[in-house]
């Protein structure tokens, strides 16, 4: 919804929620795809023709064979395991022990299956020197392996230089950084996804000690291992993260010749490159070998210690799909060794927090006092401790008793019956070393004596060490310890807990459930090409992406017509976003993340972050879309519980949950939950006839300002609904009403924030636009009467526009946008170049936070505006249909027209700019009118009239075309203006400005002050400011440029400037800042190459080769990506995993030419959204739908972009001539495999042929480079299709 005049510019942190309301007439959005007919026709015929397509994660055997995958329909990829996944479990338990037995019996072939491969390679080897190939005719079936050898020379196209796979990934896809804790220290994070019904927690690593820095439940307020910035966690988590001791000899008996103690991973033992040397050290026997395995959703370590002849692997992953949410950490330890290993263990946590309250901060700030609320209690003996503060820490005078607690429980595989006894004294193990470097006791005692010892846990903060002690393990055999840490609500619920997890071959399961949940969501966007490192980068963008701006799903499912209808189709679908959060982590310390521990997880996220990452959302998923009844309640309830007479306080229970206000899925099943409420149906099938009888209404939180540049992401979906959905554009702007998004915030006249300030220097005066925006009494009064007396939350209509009758506003979507361009029409700056910053917020470069206060403006914003009015202005003529819009904005128009016409009339519009710097006066009348004319209008819209007036399509085209002219105008100001730097490079004259600001050389006071006694002015007279070169600027003009010429002139002009660091092959955020004001903003502060300040920030230099790409500059475009795209920079410089994402890369402008390339700020940017529009484009094509101007219907086409280094050879003969692929899921489910006869690039053209494979195995060939209108809507329907085949 939007704000009458800051059209969804909510604010600084948006918390972005989707509550569902039960209402007999639902009516909402909706956004995925699910269950259909799985017959696969094209499967056969893609294992029969491509045979060298092979699995990246490899670990999903017994899996599949348990049904896990072929539950997961077409759409979102996530399965929905209902209230009997402990029979899915069983399954997966009986398929292991099957697994087991196949794997006896394939012992006894050993001998026959070596011979047989002997004989097979010999015959192979023959066969390839003399180069024997058979010649098949093109259009027969057979199936037959080719075994000549198509050549790949130098005449050939070739890629960019990689590693081979197996030196990257190893059989599960995890990425592999050899040596790890020797390297440049890294963060990042494990993706908190548990399933829908599951309870996530948010986890954290390093490449430092045993990897784990913190984790905990919902937020860094709930930890059980505190949360740490990324510099203290790289010094602290070797000390304070994960130990093991190994206390353990070879058969001569504990203090013999051969026996020892031994920490794996300790850091004292790391192999650190000496400056002077050329590598690692080969000293074996005082340096393990380390190794670290990346995975979607696991991590694990590997340590072969060669002195003691011990191989350690530790792996971690969150615990999926239960009704409890841990952390599971698994410790292997095997024997290297020719003699037998006899050990005792000690392995876990040296800290771990309690549960009580909001912990972060106590932790920081009042450690030691906080320990006096601590203590241990035990569930079950030492097996089970249970750690929880006393009381809540609060001085209040109602005390809280804390009851919910955190638990480790431990034992070893194979032997889950036994639980192992855990120590939480840890001076039991360290005595009094609180460094936490030895574990004295442990060098005295056996663990045996300390597992018999007292322990004591109050009044300090405790370990949880799982105890091991005297086991043999012989050579070649292992033994592996598991533990589970995580958090009850009670601590009865811990024995029910540690019967669960302890049932033989649980981990092995959920691991490999872990492992398939993130397989299953990024199966939607899997990518078949050469090079095997571009398709991990793509499963790994889109599942960032999804973290950030949610993974949508589909719920209403009740019979077989929403099964297969999109959510505009039906309006009991209903589309939720599920894993969503606030992208805080280790090295963005300053967000706070939330990972709601519910079924249907969904965080709360800043509206910039949720509407750019769901741009692609409806390319993707076609089926999403364009986005309290009391007897409805009772009946969803009796159908949930049943009728009979004894169930009716459950019925009255879960009917008052049901008409109680809003709710989110999770919070519904946990109220069951919390109620013990018994289904008669599952639970999936109540949320979803729950969520077919509701409505679907969005919910906001205003914070400290508006944000200039979040309505264009608005625009950006709905670009993208109409290039999936071109036959409902109409339909969408001119049939549907939307209501406006109330705001207690408002954006406050200049009169009220406009100041006389001292400059930073403290010598002089200035004016400075501060303090910009404020919470209105008047409005917080009006949401009041919309509070729920139950619940005593805001109702939904509390945050929805009414007029002054109390009826709720609406206006169509068409109307919307145009008062969206009328106010930022409105708001243009003194010379009318740039979109001023007025409400205390600058646009996408929130760095720049003091342009806002030196009454900045941005260009960005403008360009933005010049795309908006142009698509008014093209649906206006096309559709020749009126709008309705208030009253009051029409008033706003009649004042801009006429001050329009002052203007025009005074000739001032033909002024020459080249060496202006003060605005003339007739440039100062007009703004100084027209925003005099803004201010009124928002006080008329503190609530609508209800009055509307009709507009003519004639009249808003004729309105746009004049608002455009003078938009041109504005630009051709702005560049005879320029840019400034001190450092000129002649090259930077010719790129378009960014930001200007505006000094005010006199005023008047208006005789009040503001609340630090700092006098308000209105301002009479103003010069203009420049600033340096900015990539922003020339991303946002590229995109009002059609013709490609142009567009290349800019690449060219830019690839000379000071935005691009040869040195690197990328492009940075800005070119050099130095001699800058400091009052620009915080990137001042920073050194230049480092953040905001001269870096290669990545969601914008991405940015900036989409636009090269949608301009259709491919050749420059793929050239581009080879060295300033992941995944093809260098591993080494960069870092990290290189098919995860950094926020920016340190420039060559950095002082320390060590850090010049590498990553920082793991993973969750705006980056993740660009990069999945150019996998789109180069997959798909532009429009992959358009309505046929003949015939008036809806037809299809691709239109892909991709480069010969991107095919792979067809192995097989089946495809005739055809030697070479790509292939892509499209839609989330439909295969497409493209073919060439020639190993060339391909761009921008259309196939000759299609074969489109449906579900009922039939298959159906268009030999056109369009599919007609009947096949285009199954294929944008998705269920019925299974594959589509395209041949160029």
């Amino acid at each position: 919804m939007m704000d009458s005049d800051n059209v969804d510019e909510e604010s600084t942190g948006v918390s972005e929620t989707t509550p569902l309301h039960v209402n007999s007439s639902s009516r909402t959005q909706r956004l995925h795809a699910d269950s259909v007919p799985t017959t696969l026709p094209c499967s056969a015929s893609r294992v029969s023709s491509i045979a060298t397509i092979d699995s990246t994660i490899t670990a999903t055997t017994f899996a599949s064979s348990s049904n896990t995958l072929n539950e997961n329909p077409p759409g979102n990829g996530i399965t929905n395991p209902r209230a009997d996944s402990p029979s899915r479990f069983q399954r997966g338990i009986d398929d292991l022990r099957k697994h087991a037995l196949k794997s006896k019996i394939k012992t006894t072939a050993t001998l026959s299956i070596l011979l047989l491969s002997l004989v097979l390679c010999f015959l192979t080897l023959m066969q390839y020197f003399m180069s024997t190939v058979r010649v098949l005719n093109p259009g027969n079936n057979d199936t037959s392996i080719s075994v000549g050898v198509h050549n790949r020379g130098v005449e050939q196209p070739i890629g960019p230089k990689q590693k081979s796979d197996r030196e990257m990934f190893d059989e599960f896809g995890r990425y592999i950084i050899e040596n790890y804790d020797a390297l440049p220290p890294f963060s990042d994070f494990l993706p908190g996804v548990a399933g829908i019904y599951g309870k996530p927690l948010w986890s954290f690593y390093v490449n430092r000690g045993q990897g784990i820095a913190s984790f905990g439940v919902e937020s860094k307020d709930s930890p059980i291992m505190e949360f740490y910035s990324a510099n203290n966690a790289y010094q602290n988590t070797a000390l304070l993260g994960f130990r093991t001791f190994y206390k353990g000899h070879r058969g001569s008996g504990w203090g013999g010749p051969n026996s020892f103690i031994v920490e794996p991973f300790a850091s004292s033992r790391t192999n650190f490159r000496p400056e002077s040397a050329g590598g690692q050290s080969s000293d074996r026997e005082n340096y393990p070998t380390r190794t670290m395995y990346i995975g979607a959703n696991d991590i694990q370590i590997r340590e072969i210690d060669h002195k003691h002849k011990i191989e350690t692997n530790v792996s971690y992953f969150v615990l999926p799909e239960e009704d409890f949410g841990a952390f599971v950490k698994r410790t292997t330890v095997s024997n290297l060794g020719e003699k037998k290993l006899y050990l005792s263990i000690l392995d876990g946590l040296p800290r771990i927090q309690p549960v009580g309250g909001k912990l972060d901060a106590l932790l920081k700030s009042m450690g030691r006092t906080l320990e006096g609320f601590m203590g241990v209690y035990e569930a079950d003996g030492n097996t089970m401790p249970f750690y929880r503060l006393s009381t809540e820490t609060g001085d209040a005078a109602a005390v809280v008793i804390e009851e919910a607690g955190n638990f480790a429980v431990s034992y070893i595989e194979n032997h889950e019956e036994r639980l192992l006894p855990i120590i939480y004294d840890t001076s039991k193990i360290f005595g009094e070393d609180t460094t936490l470097m030895r574990p004295l006791r442990l060098e005295e005692r056996t663990v045996q004596e300390i597992i018999d010892g007292p322990q004591y846990g109050a009044a300090k903060t405790s370990s949880a060490f799982s105890a091991v002690d005297d086991v043999s393990i012989y050579t070649g055999e292992s033994i592996t310890v598991t533990t589970f840490y995580g958090r009850a609500s009670k601590i009865t619920d811990v024995p029910v807990i540690a019967r669960r997890i302890a049932q033989g071959g649980f981990v092995e399961y959920k691991l490999l459930r872990a492992r398939e949940l993130v397989q299953q969501i990024t199966a939607g966007v899997e990518t078949r090409t050469e090079n095997k490192l571009f398709d991990a980068h793509v499963r790994q963008m889109y599942l960032d992406n999804s973290l950030r701006g949610g993974i949508p799903i589909v719920l209403g499912e009740v019979d077989d017509r929403s099964r297969l209808e999109s959510a505009d189709g039906d309006e009991r679908i209903k589309v939720y976003h599920l894993f969503s959060r606030i992208h805080g982590d280790l090295e963005r310390d300053y967000n706070n993340f939330v990972l709601s521990p519910t079924y249907f997880s969904q965080g709360p996220g800043n509206f910039r972050d949720v509407a750019q990452n769901r741009r692609n959302d409806v390319i993707i998923n076609p089926r999403i879309g364009s986005f309290n009844d009391k007897n409805e309640c009772e009946r969803l309830a009796v159908m949930a519980v049943g009728g009979a007479d004894g169930h009716r306080k459950q019925r009255e229970a879960l009917t008052e949950i049901l008409c109680d206000g809003a709710f989110r899925p999770g919070q519904l099943a946990t109220m069951i939950e919390e109620q013990s409420v018994f289904l008669f149906i599952s639970l999936q099938e109540f949320i979803d006839n729950v969520a077919a009888s509701s409505y679907v209404s969005p919910m906001a939180v205003s914070k400290d300002g508006f944000w200039a540049d979040h309505w264009t992401y608005v625009v950006d979906l709905l670009f993208s609904f109409v290039h999936m959905y071109p036959d409902q554009e109409e339909q969408l702007l001119f049939d549907y009403s939307l209501s406006y998004f109330y705001n207690p915030r408002v954006c406050l006249p200049r009169s009220q924030k406009y100041v006389l300030s001292k400059t930073v220097d403290g010598k002089s005066y200035h004016v400075r636009q501060l303090k910009a925006s404020r919470e209105d009494q008047s409005r917080l009064k009006q949401m009041k009467q919309y509070v729920n007396n139950s619940s005593g939350w805001f109702d939904v209509e509390a945050d929805i526009e009414h007029d002054v009758e109390g009826n709720i506003f609406q206006s169509t979507p068409l109307a919307k946008l145009f008062l969206l361009a009328t106010v930022k029409f409105a708001t243009r700056d003194p010379l009318g170049m740039g979109i001023e910053y007025e409400c205390g917020k600058p646009g996408w470069n929130d760095a720049m936070n003091g342009l806002a206060g030196m009454i900045g403006s941005g260009m960005p914003e403008t360009f933005e505006l010049k795309v908006l009015l142009r698509y008014i202005q093209k649906v206006s003529i096309q559709y020749k249909r009126p709008i309705l819009i208030p009253t009051e904005l029409a008033w706003l128009i009649e004042q801009i027209s006429a001050a329009l016409d002052t203007l025009d009339l005074s000739g001032a519009i033909t002024f020459d700019f080249t060496d202006t710097v003060t605005v003339p006066a007739e440039f100062f009348d007009y703004w100084d009118t027209v925003a005099s004319a803004r201010e009124e209008y928002r006080n008329k819209t503190s609530t609508f009239s209800g009055q509307t007036q009709e507009y003519s399509s004639d009249m808003v085209e004729r309105i746009a075309s004049r608002w455009l002219s003078q938009l041109d105008y504005g630009i051709q100001r702005a560049r005879s203006i320029g840019t400034h730097n001190v450092d000129v490079n002649d090259n930077d004259r010719g790129i378009v400005p960014t930001y200007f600001s505006f000094t005010v050389t006199n005023w008047a006071t208006t005789g009040e002050i503001d609340d630090e006694g700092q006098p308000f002015v209105n301002a009479t007279e103003m010069v203009v400011n420049k600033f340096p070169i900015f990539l922003e600027g020339v991303v946002r003009m590229m995109k009002t440029v059609h013709d490609p010429r142009d567009a290349e002139q800019i690449y060219n002009s830019v690839r000379a400037s000071g935005l691009h660091d040869a040195e690197l092959g990328m492009y940075t955020l800005s070119a050099s800042l130095k001699g800058q004001n400091v009052d620009m903003g915080r990137m001042m502060a920073f050194s230049p190459g480092w953040l905001e300040n001269q870096s290669i920030w990545l969601h914008m230099s991405y940015k900036y080769y989409l636009e090269i790409l949608r301009k259709g500059l491919y050749k420059i475009f793929f050239e581009e990506m080879q060295s300033g795209m992941l995944p093809f920079i260098q591993a080494e410089s960069y870092g990290r995993s290189p098919v995860e994402c950094s926020s920016f890369i340190a420039s060559s402008a950095f002082d320390d030419p060590k850090l010049r390339g590498r990553g920082f700020l793991a993973r969750l940017s705006g980056s993740t959204a660009e990069f999945l529009s150019m996998w789109s484009l180069m997959m798909i094509g532009p429009r992959p739908f358009f309505v046929n101007n003949e015939t008036q219907l809806l037809e299809m086409q691709l239109v892909p972009a991709i480069p010969a280094w991107l095919f792979q050879e067809v192995t097989t003969t089946s495809k005739g001539d055809y030697e070479y692929y790509v292939e892509f899921k499209l839609f989330t489910s439909i295969q497409v495999i493209y073919f060439s006869r020639e190993l060339i690039d391909i761009f921008g053209r259309s196939p000759k042929t299609y074969e489109i494979g449906l579900r009922d195995g039939s298959l159906i060939r268009v030999d056109a480079p369009t599919i007609p209108n009947n096949l285009a809507l199954m294929i944008r329907g998705v269920a019925l299709i299974d594959c589509i085949h395209a041949y160029f």
